[in-house]
C-alpha cells in the first residue's frame, strides 16, 4: 500500500479484516507499506499491521512478492503509480477520484484495459458503493419497485473548512487535489446515483464558489486536521472549490440535482441521496447508515408511507458474515466489503467493479460541471467514456 492517511487507515483496517470476515479463495499478507517520511511510515507499520515499510514506491511496485498494489496517496500522484504498477503486471485499487484530470484517467483506463487481456485487475475505490443500504438500494431499483426513475436527489454536506485559519492543506491545492468539494466528495454521489439507477449523466449546468481565497499555511498535516505553521501572517492561495452545485440529466430521462460542500456548517459527513420513481421512492442517508426509507406507491392508499428497513438481516448483501439481525455495522465496514470484493476478483479472474472505466466516466463528468462553471452555467454534454478513450 502506499498512502498512510486518513484512506491508509481506512483500508489497512480492511486488508487485516477481510479474511477474518469472510472466505475468500485468496490470503492476504499486508507485505509492505510506502510513505514519503520515513519515520512516520515505520510508524505507521507498526500501527496499521504492516510486515514492512519502504519510502520508495518504484522499488515496491516492482518487487517479486507483490502482488497487489493499494494506491492511497493524493491524486496528483495516482496516474504515475497506477501506470507503474499496471505495466509490472500487479493488480491495483486505486482511491477516488481516479486521477486529477481526464488525461491521466484516460491513460490509466486504456493501460488497465491492456493489463486485462493479461490477467492483471484493477479497480476504482468508491467505497460507498459496499454499504450494504447501498446495495440494497440499487437492487430495489434494478427489481422494477421504483418504477420509472424520474427524480435524482443527492447531497454531500461537510464544514471541516468553515474557519478561515483553518490551514491551506494539500485538499485545497489544485495541483495536488485536481479540485475541492466536487472531486473529494462530489465524485461519490455521482458515483453512487449512477450505480444505484443504472443511468449515466449526459449533461449539467453547474456553480460552483470558492468562499475563502486565502488561508494560512500549514505546519503539520494529514488532510483534514492541521496545524497552522508558526508564522501566522504567512498565507497561500486556495485554487479549488469549496463547494459545487449542478443539475443533471441522466441517460433514462430522469432529472437530477447535486450539492457537494465543505462549507455547510454543522454538518460533518452528511451523504444523502433520494430517488423517486412511478412506483415509489427510497432514501439512503450515510448518518443512518444502516437504514433505508422506502415508500411503495402500490400499496394500498390507506397503508402508504415511507418505511424504514434495518438492513441487518443476513439475506441483505454482505449482512450475512457479520452480526445477528439488527447489530449494526459502520462506515469501516465499507471498505472491508470493498476488500472482499477486489479479492474474490482478483482470485477468481474477473474484473472488479467499478473498473478504471467506470471512474473515467465519473471524471468526465466533474470536467463537465468544472467547464460549465466557468462558462456562467451553460448546459454542457458530458463526453461518453467510450468516446474518451477512443481520442
Amino acid at each position: 500500500m502506499i498512502g498512510y492517511s486518513f484512506m491508509g487507515a481506512a483500508h489497512s483496517q480492511a486488508w487485516r479484516t477481510v479474511n477474518r470476515v469472510y472466505d475468500l479463495p485468496a490470503r492476504v499478507r499486508m507485505a509492505k507499506i510506502c510513505g514519503r517520511d520515513a519515520a512516520k511510515v515505520a510508524e505507521a507499520a507498526d500501527r496499521l499491521g504492516w510486515d514492512a515499510h519502504t519510502t520508495d514506491w518504484r522499488a515496491l511496485v516492482n518487487s517479486d512478492d507483490i502482488d497487489v498494489v493499494d494506491i492511497c496517496t493524493p491524486g496528483d500522484s495516482h496516474a504515475e503509480i497506477a501506470l507503474a504498477a499496471l505495466a509490472a503486471g500487479k493488480h491495483v485499487i486505486c482511491e477516488k477520484p481516479l486521477a486529477n484530470t481526464v488525461d491521466e484517467a484516460r491513460a490509466m483506463t486504456a493501460a488497465a484495459a491492456t493489463a486485462a487481456a493479461a490477467g492483471v485487475r484493477s479497480m476504482c475505490g468508491f467505497n460507498y458503493r459496499r454499504v450494504p443500504a447501498v446495495a440494497l438500494m440499487r437492487q430495489l431499483v434494478a427489481e422494477g419497485r421504483l418504477g420509472t426513475i424520474r427524480h435524482v436527489r443527492a447531497t454531500y454536506l461537510q464544514d471541516w473548512i468553515v474557519d478561515p485559519q483553518f490551514p491551506l492543506v494539500w485538499r485545497l491545492e489544485k495541483d495536488k487535489a485536481g479540485s475541492g468539494a466536487l472531486g473529494d466528495i462530489g465524485a461519490h454521489i455521482i458515483d453512487l446515483t449512477q450505480y444505484v439507477t443504472g443511468q449515466r449523466i449526459t449533461g449539467v449546468s453547474a456553480v460552483t464558489e470558492t468562499f475563502v481565497k486565502e488561508r494560512p499555511l500549514p505546519g503539520a498535516s494529514s488532510g483534514l486536521a492541521a496545524e497552522v505553521d508558526g508564522d501566522a501572517t504567512a498565507t497561500g492561495t486556495v485554487t479549488v472549490d469549496d463547494a459545487a452545485i449542478f443539475v443533471a440529466r441522466l441517460d433514462d430521462g430522469a432529472l437530477a440535482t447535486y450539492e457537494a460542500t465543505r462549507f455547510a456548517t454543522g454538518r460533518k459527513n452528511a451523504l444523502r441521496v433520494e430517488i423517486n420513481g412511478s412506483l415509489g421512492s427510497v432514501v439512503f442517508d450515510l448518518e443512518r447508515l444502516n437504514e433505508l426509507e422506502f415508500y411503495d406507491a402500490t400499496r394500498p392508499t390507506a397503508e402508504q408511507g415511507f418505511a424504514r428497513i434495518l438492513v441487518t438481516e443476513a439475506e441483505h448483501p454482505y449482512m450475512a458474515a457479520w452480526w445477528p439481525p439488527g447489530h449494526i455495522i459502520g462506515y469501516e465496514h465499507s471498505f472491508t466489503h470493498e476488500m472482499r470484493d477486489f479479492v474474490e476478483a482478483v482470485a477468481t479472474g474477473v474484473d472488479p467493479t467499478p473498473s478504471f472505466a467506470d471512474a473515467l466516466q465519473v471524471q468526465l463528468v466533474l470536467d463537465a460541471v468544472t467547464r460549465s462553471a466557468e462558462c456562467g452555467s451553460q448546459w454542457t454534454d458530458v463526453e461518453p467514456a467510450l468516446a474518451a478513450l477512443a481520442v
